[in-house]
Formats: C-alpha cells, sequence, structure tokens
C-alpha cells in the first residue's frame, strides 16, 4: 500500500511540475520587448506593452518577466536597447515594430527577435518575421480559389518596394497566376493601366460596332435590342475570371474603383484583396463590395478587443493580439524546455495556437493559417 501510495505522490508531483510551467528550475522567463516608447509611435508602443501585460495576467505565473525597451523609430535606438537587454541575460526579444528597426539586430546573435514585420527578406538569422506575411496570405486566396474552381486569375501591384516578397510569396504559395502587373499609383496613370489591362476601349468599341449594327438591321425587336444594348458599357470578354489585388487604403478604393470604371464588376468577378484588418472605410464603401480577403479570425479579435477595453478603457490594434500571442507562444515554447536553442528551434517545423489562428514554425519565419472573409453590403462573412 504504501509503495503504491509513493508511485501515485512521484507521478503527481511530476504532473504538478510540468503544469508548474515546465522548466524545473527556478529561472525567471526573461522577454525582452523592443517598442517605442517615446516618438511618434508611443501610443502604438503603450498598445503592445499593455497586451502583454494582459497576456501576463491570463498566464498567472510569476516565473515570466517582460522587459520592456525603446525603439523610437529608430534602428541606433534599436541597437543601444537590445544590447541592455543582452547585459541583462534576455535571450528572447518581441519586437521591433518597423523593418528599418531591424538593421543592426543582427549584431546582437545571442539575442532571438520575434519581429511584428510582415517582410520576410533580407533578416539576420537571429531574426523571426511573425506578422502576417504574403506567403500565409497567398496560400489562404490560392485554397478560395481552388475550392470554387476558379481558373483564370490575374495579379495587380503597385511599384513599391513590397513586390519582391508579393513574388516570394506566389512562388512559395504556389498559387497559379495567369498574368502578374505592376501599376502606377498616380490615378491618370492608374486608370490607363487599368483600361489597357482589361481590354476596355477594345471592349467599348465592340459595344459602339454592336449597337451600329443592330441600328442598321431590319430585326424585328430592333428597339428591345437597343433599348438593352443602352444599359450596356462594353461588350467583350477581360480574359480573367478573378483579380488579386495587393494593396490597401485609398490605393485599394482606387484601383477596385477604376475596374469599375472599366466595366469590370466585382458581382461579376470575384476581387481579392490582402489583409485589410477588417478596415471600417472598406466596409463603408458598399459600391466596391463584394471583396474577398484573407484574415485573421475576426471573433478572436472582437473578444479581444472587447476584454483589453474593459481592462485598459481603451481600444487596441491588430499588433497588440499579435503581441499577446507572442508571449503565449514564449510561454508554449518554454514548457517543453525549449528556450535554450532558439536557433535551432525555430529552424524546424511546429505549430502553436494562439487567438490569431495557428502559428507554422519553420526556417525563421511564422506562417499564420488564416481565415478567408467576404465583405458585402458592409457586412463581414466568414467563408472558412
Amino acid at each position: 500500500m504504501n509503495k503504491i501510495f509513493k508511485i501515485i505522490l512521484i507521478t503527481f508531483l511530476s504532473i504538478l511540475s510540468f503544469l508548474n510551467f515546465g522548466n524545473t528550475s527556478e529561472e525567471k522567463i526573461k522577454i525582452g520587448l523592443l517598442v517605442p516608447i517615446t516618438g511618434n509611435n508611443k501610443e502604438l508602443g503603450q498598445l503592445i506593452i499593455k497586451s502583454t501585460r494582459m497576456a501576463l495576467q491570463d498566464i498567472n505565473n510569476d516565473k515570466i518577466e517582460i522587459y520592456p525597451k525603446d525603439t523610437g523609430s529608430d534602428p541606433n535606438q534599436t541597437l543601444k536597447s537590445a544590447k541592455q537587454l543582452k547585459e541583462l541575460d534576455v535571450k528572447i526579444v518581441i519586437g521591433p515594430i518597423f523593418y528599418k528597426s531591424l538593421y543592426y539586430l543582427g549584431e546582437v546573435k545571442d539575442i532571438t527577435f520575434l519581429s511584428f514585420t510582415n517582410k520576410t527578406e533580407k533578416l539576420s538569422n537571429n531574426i523571426i518575421s511573425s506578422g502576417v506575411n504574403a506567403t500565409s496570405q497567398l496560400k489562404t486566396i490560392k485554397k478560395f480559389l481552388e475550392l470554387n474552381e476558379i481558373k483564370k486569375t490575374i495579379f495587380l501591384t503597385p511599384e513599391l518596394d513590397f513586390e519582391s516578397e508579393v513574388r516570394k510569396g506566389i512562388k512559395e504559395s504556389k498559387i497559379k497566376i495567369s498574368k502578374y502587373y505592376k501599376y502606377n499609383r498616380e490615378p491618370t496613370k492608374l486608370t490607363a493601366q487599368i483600361e489597357k489591362i482589361t481590354n476596355y476601349k477594345i471592349r467599348k468599341q465592340n459595344l459602339a460596332d454592336e449597337v451600329r449594327r443592330v441600328e442598321n438591321s431590319d430585326l424585328v425587336d430592333k428597339e428591345q435590342q437597343l433599348k438593352k444594348l443602352e444599359k450596356r458599357y462594353t461588350i467583350g470578354n477581360v480574359g480573367f475570371d478573378s483579380v488579386i489585388i495587393s494593396d490597401f487604403n485609398e490605393s485599394l478604393k482606387s484601383v477596385i474603383t477604376s475596374l469599375l470604371y472599366t466595366d469590370v464588376s466585382p458581382k461579376n468577378k470575384s476581387i481579392i484583396t490582402f489583409n485589410q484588418w477588417f478596415d471600417q472605410s472598406i466596409l463603408d464603401e458598399k459600391n466596391i463590395q463584394p471583396i474577398y480577403y484573407p484574415s485573421i479570425n475576426n471573433k478572436n479579435l472582437n473578444d479581444f478587443k472587447k476584454k483589453f477595453f474593459k481592462i485598459f478603457n481603451q481600444y487596441p490594434n491588430h499588433l497588440s493580439l499579435l503581441s499577446y500571442d507572442l508571449v503565449g507562444l514564449i510561454y508554449y515554447l518554454s514548457t517543453k524546455n525549449e528556450l535554450d536553442d532558439l536557433n535551432k528551434l525555430f529552424k524546424k517545423k511546429s505549430s502553436f495556437k494562439g487567438k490569431i489562428g495557428i502559428f507554422d514554425i519553420e526556417d525563421n519565419k511564422i506562417n499564420h493559417r488564416l481565415n478567408f472573409y467576404k465583405i458585402e453590403d458592409g457586412g463581414i462573412k466568414k467563408i472558412f
């Protein structure tokens, strides 16, 4: 009987030890946080700091300590703060936010940085891109196209630095693109480019030719046909079934408006964009809908916003939710005693479920398994 009791006691203590963080040592789990505490983006930094505090409350384990340090908006200040974290024996850091802040962090090789950037190119080996990158979004879009058997898809992207990330995402996601176009955001140039892409002038001429043909015909229902043609703007095929636009805000609206001008309607062709984070200004523009895009779990985001507001009396942004999840990710890794060799950890395949969704970790990059949404009549509908 005593022997059985000892076995039960040892098993219970083992389970308790695992639940009490998995890390049997009494060492603190030190997490650095590189965010703007001063300067133009200090409000953003404060939201992230509050989110990490909220994560600590929910985890409820006093072994975790977070050390916020200021980046301002300056790569040199970021490097200085990173070196201060190194002196505190911090091994893993959440942040920085901006891609330009990463320039010198390769010098601090003893620290792994979980950066908020969604850019994945030209990063030092100790920097992990944790933002919602192009590959994650295009994998989700690919799933939508395949489920709906959409065959001909064109891709529109502005002439910006982000284009290389887009091309990399297309390659890694293996999405099938019929044609790829770059456009200039300057309004008159944009309109001319969209006209060319959609064969607008030819289709416009086709309509004029058809009106002339019917007018000169002896058709019995000539008047009826002419009335139908009056309601048309063009005649002819645009050569695609869907269009993906890797743009945002007012520029995105301009592109869709140009498509509407050239008689390409979202009601007939699937207009797909990159993640718009449920932007209210897009929801309000009913004339450019329906549109589709991949994004994080909207219900989880709204639940997080409500909880955040209840605690801090202000609303968070999407980076707040990501920072919350990154604290959870580090906690999860610590329970598996895997914080000692971070370089190897982020190279091998593993997954973690957070509020945003599922994180897939591999090759120094975090990909996100996203949901897919339809925006129509000012509302949000989850497709999958």
